[in-house]
């Protein structure tokens, strides 16, 4: 299940197609299904439509408050970006598979 505060983005699409500041946050639960394997990503709801384009992406992001710069937004194999989210980070947040996240990406930088 995938959350989102953004119904849609929340600045014009068309500014996020290149690299530059956004600020767009989203919630969505930790666990990714990758061709029957649960991955420790959260799924981006829309990225495809907001960066316009299916293929990877990195931005600077922070996850609930701890700051991931140059990190990159995998393909999900399903048309959307995916960020994954490492031990160290899970351990760091006390969050793991299941649980709730909120991220915020404040740039685009491909």
């Amino acid at each position: 299940m995938i959350k989102t505060k953004n119904k849609k983005p929340s600045k014009s699409v068309e500014s996020h197609l290149q690299p530059g500041p956004l600020d767009h946050t989203f919630t969505a639960l930790i666990g990714v299904d990758v061709k029957g394997e649960l991955w420790p990503c959260v799924e981006m709801p829309r990225s495809a439509e907001l960066f316009g384009t299916k293929k990877a992406v990195r931005v600077d992001a922070t996850v609930e408050g701890i700051e991931l710069p140059n990190i990159g937004l995998m393909v999900t194999g399903r048309g959307g970006q995916m960020l994954s989210l490492s031990a160290k980070l899970r351990k760091q947040l006390g969050k793991d598979i299941g649980d709730e996240v909120t991220v915020r990406l404040t740039r685009r930088l491909t």
